[in-house]
């Protein structure tokens, strides 16, 4: 199983898995036309996706998804809540899934599982796809004992490492925004991911991947060494996921 990045960020998310003949895009917060084009520099041919798994409604993760799903009749799998909020011309394309419940997408195992955000039904994932996990959590104000055990175990984490607390209380944006940001129902902090790192079990982990950095109130040089002590490793093996490239495709490879 394979994985990459079109981008993450406040101005747009999408990530890409890929096993065998089936390849989930995992929010298309971009326009249609930028998701192509982003879909296009990693090798991939919008028409040959397999469906859209979405985490939730918020517009940086589903800016994209009305055009592209109708343009290439793309299944898009969605929570209630979030389906709820989707346009309703997509009725005929949309599954529904439950937080709490495993369902298979061809040849991936979608584990979904609940998490803290100020949205209608919010999710995230572990995908599996028989020999490897990989979690991708980001878009949450707090850790739940659920989403430790979600994530224990994974052989490829993709962390959401939104602000650096000093960064955002000292910055410009409004209060409103700053509470909104650190709250319950927020983004995960730096220290917050670094915490999470060190309390879940890593021993499996080939890769790990700091998402949706504040482009205002973060920067790779404060959170790299602190996933670096939280997991005991060399900074070079951190990567960042940018706003504008994402990242490039990953491989899980067997130990």
């Amino acid at each position: 199983m394979r994985f990459a990045s079109l981008g993450s960020g406040s101005r747009g998310n999408a990530t890409l898995v890929s096993q065998a003949k089936t390849t989930l895009l995992i929010d298309c917060g971009f326009s249609a036309r930028e998701t192509e084009k982003r879909l296009q520099r990693v090798g991939v041919d919008a028409s040959k996706l397999t469906a859209i798994v979405l985490t939730h409604e918020h517009a940086d993760h589903i800016n994209g998804v009305r055009v592209l799903a109708r343009k290439y009749n793309l299944p898009v799998f969605a929570t209630a809540g979030t389906a709820g909020c989707l346009s309703a011309d997509l009725v005929g394309l949309v599954t529904e899934f439950s937080s709490h419940d495993v369902f298979n997408i061809n040849d991936i195992e979608v584990n979904p599982f609940p998490v803290p955000h100020d949205a209608r039904e919010p999710s995230q994932f572990v995908f599996n796809d028989g020999h490897h996990r990989l979690g991708i959590l980001t878009d949450l104000g707090m850790v739940t004992p659920v989403i430790e055990q979600a994530l224990s175990l994974c052989d490829a984490l993709l962390l959401e490492a939104n602000h650096d607390i000093d960064m955002l209380d000292n910055g410009d944006y409004p209060d409103h925004l700053k509470y909104r940001v650190s709250g319950r129902l927020g983004h995960l902090n730096n220290v917050q991911s670094s915490k999470l790192l060190e309390k879940i079990d890593t021993s499996r982990l080939q890769h790990i991947v700091a998402m949706h950095l504040s482009e205002k109130n973060n920067s790779p040089n404060i959170v790299t060494p602190l996933f670096a002590q939280a997991l005991e490793c060399d900074q070079s093996w951190i990567t960042i996921a940018e706003q504008d490239t994402g990242f490039d495709w990953r491989e899980m490879i067997n130990s």
